[in-house]
């Protein structure tokens, strides 16, 4: 009777233990695969650590150009490249290239003093800087056959005639982890584009980013964000070389051609960052929105209730929300799908990259610290500013001939004296499930009238209005008041037009007062970066004067309950402190 009453008991707790699990630990099993994933990573990243000679991206492409040489590798519009092809043609640009330094990742919006080759597209716009190119002994290579341009060398029709030979391996043997691969300009919302320096060491850690994510040789990915992003070269350029996977390569965005694209190349696989996951919810309603092949979208910036949208009109596609800075020494990754969070953070993780959410005092633009000089580390809950240590595990290089922007980013004495953290510059809040939240960057959130304000969770309301598509929230000085006042350019929805009575109580039943943009500047299109990043710093600059704003501007009326045109006598007296705001 007792070994019946023990079995029965053992086949209970066994029916039961599922249950109980979900109830009281519900990722409990999310997190055990996301460890074994982890271990299975860094097991691989040591291995090919202690090779030698040492083994580099470009090793990788290699094993995987032997394994495979007549799988297509990469796909741009009408042209197809095989991994065979793609070798012997970067062999015959490596011989032709021979003693150029290393390649740089830039922006074409960017000033263009470091540039060495570029595309043909790109021959006027060089055309602007090349006396200063010349001055500095810069050599400008152009990607055609022929060129007139003085200063300008064509460089195709030197590829065609050099040899296809592989170099030799000892060209490399001086090259380290920690020699730079690429430099990497991050993309200058708040103030100017610095180059990031990417070394050898994180583009090999980078090879794992999509075989964590369960991509794998059989999966076609569609990679429309541009290369000289972090996202587009490191994670989705590198990361498919780990894989084997096929590229579909697009020149840029276009939000129409978007799902056209990936039934046309049985797309798996797509890429996002910023606004992207909007800009295919905005466009018009199509029988065939769920009729893809996609079944994984892997990127950051991705709002919650544009999460919600995207799933209820695409269909069931899973989406890996990640965190990540192109020279940061911390990431995360939302492995459990919880809309909304950008990772979930777990004991292994903290010991691996030692980090940490501490307080932050938006006013003075700087941590909070206790009598003895350390930082406060903010509560479960709370919103802080994420730092990470700074170790052999997890560096931080800095920016290439910057040390003072470098510098900016070291934080010291944090925990205890003598540390040494990495700025993330990012305001965050775990909550008691372990997940991490972007609040909002430590430049866009601002102070009015004692309360801290988040510009992100303020757009994000705008945008929740009838008629407004965009919002850029941001905070401007007034004089004879203490901090920034908050005000927000916006732009319409098609078709419909800006309601200030609407807006007005919209906001004034979502946010409280002191987070209710004052002023609201209507644009007919918001300006962002080339990563879909919404520019600030032209905006404070320009503030709320009339004078300078061509622009319709409104301003918020309490006794009106609208929002009301912004008169220049209005503007006037405010800035003579007639008017109180």
């Amino acid at each position: 009777m007792l070994e019946m009453y023990l079995i029965s008991v053992i086949l209970a707790s066994i029916l039961v233990l599922p249950f109980a699990l979900k109830t009281f630990s519900p990722y409990l099993w999310m997190d055990i695969l996301y460890f074994r994933v982890l271990l299975r990573i860094l097991v691989t990243f040591v291995s090919r650590r202690r090779r030698r000679p040492l083994f580099f991206v470009l090793d990788r492409f290699l094993e995987q150009t032997a394994a495979h040489p007549d799988k297509l590798f990469i796909v741009f519009g009408s042209e197809r490249y095989s991994y065979a092809y793609t070798d012997t043609r970067s062999n015959q640009i490596a011989n032709a290239l021979q003693s150029h330094p290393s390649a740089r990742c830039l922006r074409y919006h960017s000033s263009l003093t470091v540039l060495q080759h570029l595309g043909s597209e790109l021959q006027e716009a060089v055309k602007d800087v090349l006396p200063s190119l010349t001055e500095q002994g810069v050599v400008v290579l152009l990607m055609t056959k022929h060129c007139d341009t003085p200063g300008i060398e064509s460089f195709s029709d030197k590829v065609d005639e050099a040899s296809d030979t592989p170099l030799p391996r000892s060209l490399r043997s001086h090259i380290t982890f920690k020699s730079p691969a690429v430099y990497i300009y991050t993309s200058g919302t708040t103030g100017l584009p610095k180059a990031a320096v990417v070394n050898q060491n994180r583009l090999v850690t980078a090879l794992a980013v999509l075989s964590s994510n369960g991509v794998t040789a059989s999966d076609v990915i569609y990679l429309n964000l541009p290369l000289y992003h972090t996202a587009g070269f490191v994670i989705g350029f590198v990361g498919s070389i780990e894989t084997g996977s096929t590229i579909i390569l697009k020149r840029k965005f276009s939000a129409s051609q978007f799902w056209d694209d990936c039934r046309k190349n049985n797309v798996t696989i797509v890429q996002y960052i910023g606004e992207v996951m909007r800009y295919l919810c905005s466009t018009p309603k199509r029988e065939n929105d769920k009729d893809h092949k996609v079944r994984l979208a892997i990127g950051n910036g991705v709002r919650a209730e544009i999460w919600r949208e995207f799933l209820n009109r695409f269909g069931n596609i899973q989406i890996r929300e990640f965190y990540a800075s192109t020279e940061g020494n911390v990431g995360f990754v939302n492995y459990a799908g919880k809309i909304g969070a950008i990772g979930r953070v777990n004991f292994l993780h903290r010991k691996l990259f030692p980090y940490t959410l501490i307080k932050y005092d938006t006013e003075r633009d700087e941590p909070i610290r206790d009598a003895n000089g350390l930082c406060v580390v903010a509560p479960t809950g709370e919103t802080g500013l994420l730092v990470s240590k700074i170790t052999d595990i997890a560096p931080f290089v800095g920016y290439a001939q910057n040390e003072e922007h470098t510098e900016r980013k070291r934080l010291r004495n944090v925990l205890k004296k003598g540390d040494l953290y990495f700025n993330s510059g990012d305001l965050m809040r775990i909550d008691n499930d372990n997940f991490i939240y972007f609040q909002d960057r430590v430049g866009d959130t601002f102070r009015w009238k004692g309360e801290n304000v988040a510009t992100t969770e303020v757009g994000d309301i705008l945008t929740l209005s009838d008629c407004l598509k965009e919002a850029n929230v941001y905070g401007v000085q007034v004089p004879g008041h203490e901090g920034r006042i908050g005000m927000a350019a916006v732009t319409v929805k098609e078709g419909a037009q800006f309601d200030g009575s609407k807006i007005y109580n919209h906001v004034v039943s979502y946010l409280p007062s002191y987070a209710r943009p004052r002023f609201i500047r209507i644009q007919n299109v918001m300006e962002v970066t080339g990563t879909f990043k919404q520019m600030k710093m032209k905006l404070v600059e320009e503030s709320f004067n009339p004078g300078r704003i061509q622009d319709p501007l409104y301003i918020l009326d309490d006794r009106e309950k609208s929002y009301i045109p912004l008169a220049a006598q209005v503007y006037s007296s405010i800035i003579s402190g007639s008017i109180k705001l």
